[in-house]
């Protein structure tokens, strides 16, 4: 077996370059090293290992299933430890940790903000580093810790939930039917607000409530937006309405800016999880973050539910729960 007392660590790094580029003349040229140099550390590697890294028929050169295993878990240590020695030249010795936490943009828009506020005070050693990518699943590679928006699925990182998604539609209360409206007429003379899903139809989530309710709507019609934010956003100010997080939008609900004309509760199986990589559960600084993140959120589940919002749609018969 292999331990860090012989790591190959140039045979790693001329890996890791040509996986990343799948060419050898330009992970050469990328390393400053001959065509060569980079083939024998490959062949070194693949024979410590006892098994072929790349594929190399004919007319193709790609990664086999044993390279393609390892190639992301080399990129992240490599991406990791360039992270950490510039950050000691950066701070000149100084004693700051940076835990760089990736967050979907309307999480960290309407709740990361007020809620760091009170991780900082409870453990100010720590400098965090936020960033907010348009996409729903893994982390980066490079981040510490990451809130995701996701179905539940299994993977290579360690993911707690947070909480389960549930969609209520929402709009200002200036637009709001009278009570007792039925929902399908106020839907069809509505405008519909959507939000995209990675790989999903624009009209998903209505789609899903239409056809949990029984409605016949005509779900294509409406504004897309990029985040549940700009949607939420367009709500208030005064048009459409949004299928809509409660939690994340619980402020809004609770101050009167947006109502929920209907007592539904779409349950459309994503969820806000926080996902750290396993071989970081040992760092004490990720380990706190994601302790106090699951402990935060386990308070909010348990604060009480919110006007209107205390039916879930009862699935009909035939269809699965």
């Amino acid at each position: 077996m292999i331990d860090r007392r012989w790591l190959p660590l140039n045979a790693l790094r001329a890996f890791e370059a040509v996986g990343r580029n799948l060419s050898f003349t330009v992970a050469a040229n990328a390393l400053s090293v001959s065509q060569s140099a980079i083939s024998r550390h490959v062949i070194a590697l693949e024979a410590l290992l006892g098994t072929p890294l790349f594929d190399r028929k004919p007319g193709q050169f790609a990664l086999t299933e044993a390279g393609a295993a390892l190639l992301p878990v080399v990129r992240k240590s490599f991406d990791r430890m360039e992270l950490a020695l510039n950050d000691v030249i950066n701070d000149r010795g100084a004693k700051v940790r940076v835990l760089r936490v990736q967050m979907p943009t309307s999480f960290a828009h309407l709740l990361a903000v007020p809620i760091l506020r009170e991780y900082r005070c409870e453990y100010p050693q720590f400098v965090l580093d936020i960033e907010s990518p348009h996409a729903v699943g893994h982390a980066a590679r490079d981040a510490d810790a990451a809130v995701i928006y996701a179905k539940p699925q299994v993977s290579d990182q360690v993911a707690n939930l947070l909480w389960m998604e549930r969609l209520t539609p929402l709009c200002h209360p200036d637009v709001a039917p009278p009570p007792g409206a039925a929902m399908a007429e106020f839907l069809t003379k509505s405008e519909l607000l959507h939000v995209k899903l990675e790989g999903e139809p624009r009209h998903k989530m209505w789609q899903m409530l239409a056809g949990e309710a029984g409605l016949k709507l005509d779900v294509e019609r409406g504004l897309v937006f990029d985040t549940s934010a700009l949607a939420a956003q367009y709500a208030l100010s005064g048009a459409g309405i949004a299928l809509l997080d409660r939690q994340l939008f619980r402020a809004e609900i609770e101050t009167g800016r947006l109502v929920a004309p209907f007592e539904t509760v779409l349950e459309g199986g994503y969820g806000y999880y926080i996902s750290v990589h396993p071989e970081d559960l040992g760092d004490p600084a990720i380990a706190h973050f994601r302790e106090w993140m699951i402990r935060r959120f386990a308070l909010l589940s348990h604060q009480p539910e919110m006007p209107r919002l205390v039916t879930r749609l009862v699935p009909r018969p035939g269809r699965s729960a």
